[in-house]
């Protein structure tokens, strides 16, 4: 098994993608510890600020020392140029809202996995000719389980994940689950900005906990009636 291959697979398992973005660096890293300590081996920190390359390289140096089973992703990549300066801070996976082909042909020479976001079904086709596997469906909100199910059909080869649009509930979780995700990213919907203010990084990690065990029970069909 290759290096994309291996952490697409160990995303997929974990069906629970936490993305996040912060100015504070300890901040940032507490975050991680918390997610991590929930029993969460992959996440993204989204670049979304004038600080994301300054804070990913800090929770790489973190990451490094104790959190060596994670695997670190960063999110929002929509150039060639940022790809490549967050591979070289040490980026285990990308992850776009887009289909870029700078950012494509950039992870596709460092052998690193890439999900592109798609909205579209051409999008979708363009993303799979390219050689992505696995496509990020964006926004969640705006498509509905519906639209995943009406997809996958004509993308058999293609597993997908959802951001945006998916509440903390096992309803919602189960929804999109059942509509044929292989996983949804949660962001503040799982770190509120509410948990943040009040620095509550048990009650994260707790969250966490039980989103994991919501996961876990949908996949082994024994959901809440």
């Amino acid at each position: 098994m290759d290096r994309e291959q291996f952490v697409s697979e160990q995303i997929k398992q974990q069906g629970l993608l936490p993305l996040y973005y912060h100015d504070n660096s300890a901040v940032c890293i507490r975050i991680a510890n918390a997610l991590f300590e929930a029993g969460v081996k992959c996440f993204e920190f989204t670049n979304r600020g004038d600080k994301a390359l300054e804070n990913f390289k800090e929770l790489v140096k973190e990451k490094n020392s104790s959190m060596k089973e994670s695997m670190l992703g960063v999110g929002t990549i929509k150039s060639s140029d940022d790809a490549t300066k967050f591979i070289e801070a040490g980026a285990d996976f990308l992850v776009s809202p887009v289909f870029d082909s700078g950012v494509c042909d950039t992870a596709y020479l460092n052998k690193m996995l890439w999900i592109p976001g798609c909205m579209t079904p051409s999008e979708i086709n363009m993303s799979q000719q390219a050689g992505c596997t696995l496509i990020k469906l964006f926004p969640g909100n705006v498509l509905g389980p519906s639209f995943v199910e009406a997809i996958k059909p004509l993308f058999r080869d293609l597993d997908f994940l959802i951001t945006g649009g998916v509440d903390a509930t096992e309803e919602s979780i189960a929804a999109w689950f059942k509509a044929g995700v292989v996983g949804i990213g949660m962001g503040s919907k799982l770190i509120s900005k509410a948990m943040l203010e009040k620095e509550d990084y048990a009650g994260l990690k707790t969250k966490t906990k039980e989103m994991i065990a919501i996961i876990r029970r949908i996949k082994s069909g024994e959901e809440k009636k």
